[in-house]
């Protein structure tokens, strides 16, 4: 290729603003003007791994849909490696590449002589503003709200005139915690955008059919229809799409589950934003335009903006600022492999209706909205000593929008406190009469919510107490869990209770 450097862009780097030049990055000039992209199909990447189905699907699909958009400008490869297939589009050629989401994409890149890695892009917050908020590793509780506020008043968003929060407070969480609607199967709203698969996408399949027979591959979970944005004009449209007919609804049952209605008022932006085809300004942006036109209401549009320009750009910078050993974090020395059923996605082997039902929704469209994922999947790995590690990988590799920048902290620190509480100030973990509250899964299931003893005895129920009795000289000592040690003290049949829960072991409940 002769002319402008060539420009690499990986499969979680496909939106417009990866490729707009830009010279006050401090890591580089960006892409030069009009540059050539190379885009790679590495096809070690889905055999190292076994990924879910629907997301070696999305992102092929994604990559291909945005080679096609880009016409003769691309040069799109397959390979078997990123070394060949850059070799194979570039020659020894300089390219310039944005700053990877991974560790090792990161260490791929660097070790190119031919490749300038230029700033990152899809965030708000620069690396080097993050590091002067957080300082050194290890001195300081890095927790969220602090960091939260600050990204609020660099972007300007949800500010009073005279720099006050909207609504005169920073985080309206606790209006956002309403159980699900009593006697209602789903939340009445419209659907999300449902995007149409075209000749990409069967071209797509095709592929992963061929390779999965000739053994070079192997998924975990279902290909059913595409359901989340693949181009970056699918992209906006669901981001329209929530902000005109769902946003208004997320606020207040943002904390609740349905068990027909696996979207709830939720986005599912997430999976569109990973891929790169949202800039999360877009995002937040069009949430404020929403509330400032009145069309929804505050703590809506508060929850939206935190979960994006707070929760995902925290999450992001605490990958790279906590370092690799991180991944490693084990502070309650849980070291149970994941069983079979649950690493297999095995729905049918479960009873407990909340956790069937999920485990059924991650095996058919690898995806479930945060609440699942937290208070149903991380907590039956919390109770029942799951190796975080692996956990987090089990996460990644299941889920569309998964990413080892993404599920890093969601998964060491949010749902297994394997840091210790560098990142928040508790376990979260809890017994069925959680789950009776912000969900309908308990009504028919066969287990009862209050039962700790007999057949009928909930296992979130009996793994909460069993959880508490192993770490109870952790929890006492912290004034958020204090009270569930106490109660532990005064909870009758425990010596029974932890000989079910021992009996049942790594069974499926």
């Amino acid at each position: 290729m002769s002319g402008p450097r060539p420009h690499w862009v990986f499969g979680d780097q496909l939106g417009p603003h990866f490729l707009t030049p830009d010279g006050d990055g401090p890591d580089g000039d960006g892409p030069d003007p009009g540059a050539p992209v190379v885009m790679i199909e590495a096809r070690s990447v889905l055999r190292r791994r076994r990924f879910h189905r629907a997301k070696a699907h999305l992102v092929l699909s994604a990559m291909r849909h945005a080679a096609a958009g880009l016409g003769d400008r691309v040069r799109y490869v397959q390979a078997g490696t990123y070394r060949e297939g850059l070799a194979e589009a570039a020659g020894r050629g300089r390219v310039t590449v944005c700053h990877p989401t991974s560790r090792a994409a990161l260490r791929l890149v660097e070790s190119l002589p031919q490749v300038t890695v230029v700033r990152p892009r899809g965030f708000l917050v620069p690396f080097a503003d993050f590091r002067r908020w957080a300082g050194v590793p290890g001195e300081r509780r890095l927790l969220l709200e602090d960091f939260y506020h600050r990204v609020r008043r660099a972007e300007g968003l949800l500010l009073e005139p005279d720099g006050t929060p909207a609504g005169g407070r920073w985080n309206l969480d606790r209006d956002n915690r309403e159980p699900p609607p009593k006697g209602a199967a789903t939340l009445p709203v419209p659907p999300p955008f449902e995007p149409r698969e075209d000749e990409i996408d069967d071209g797509v399949r095709a592929d992963l059919d061929r390779w999965e027979r000739a053994g070079e591959v192997a998924f975990v979970g279902r290909d059913s229809p595409r359901r989340f944005a693949a181009t970056r004009s699918e992209a906006e449209q669901a981001l329209a799409h929530f902000v005109a007919h769902r946003l208004a609804d997320f606020g207040r049952y943002e904390d609740a589950v349905l068990h027909a209605d696996p979207w709830m008022a939720h986005s599912a932006l997430s999976v569109p934003l990973n891929l790169g085809l949202l800039d999360p300004g877009e995002c937040v942006r069009a949430a404020e335009a929403a509330y400032r036109a009145g069309a929804v209401p505050l703590n809506s549009a508060e929850g939206f903006v935190r979960q994006v320009a707070g929760w995902r750009e925290y999450v992001w910078q605490l990958y790279w600022h906590l370092g690799a050993g991180y991944r490693d974090a084990n502070r309650l020395g849980h070291h149970e492999p994941l069983p079979t059923w649950f690493r297999d996605l095995d729905a049918e082997a479960v009873t407990a209706r909340c956790l069937a039902r999920t485990l059924a929704e991650v095996r058919d469209h690898g995806w479930v909205h945060h609440v699942p994922r937290l208070m149903i999947l991380g907590n039956w790995a919390l109770q029942h000593g799951w190796d975080p590690r692996e956990l987090t990988d089990w996460f990644h590799r299941c889920f569309v929008d998964g990413y080892d920048w993404v599920m890093a902290a969601n998964v060491i620190g949010m749902s297994q406190y394997a840091d210790g509480g560098l990142i928040t100030t508790k376990p979260y973990t809890a017994g069925g009469a959680y789950l009776h509250r912000m969900s309908d899964h308990c009504g028919p299931c066969r287990y009862r919510p209050t039962d700790r003893l007999g057949p009928y005895a909930c296992p979130f129920t009996t793994g909460y107490w069993a959880f508490v009795d192993r770490h109870r000289d952790l929890l006492a000592a912290n004034h958020r869990t204090s009270r569930a040690v106490a109660g532990l003290r005064r909870l009758d049949g425990l010596p029974e209770l932890l000989a079910a829960e021992r009996a049942r072991g790594q069974s499926p409940p």
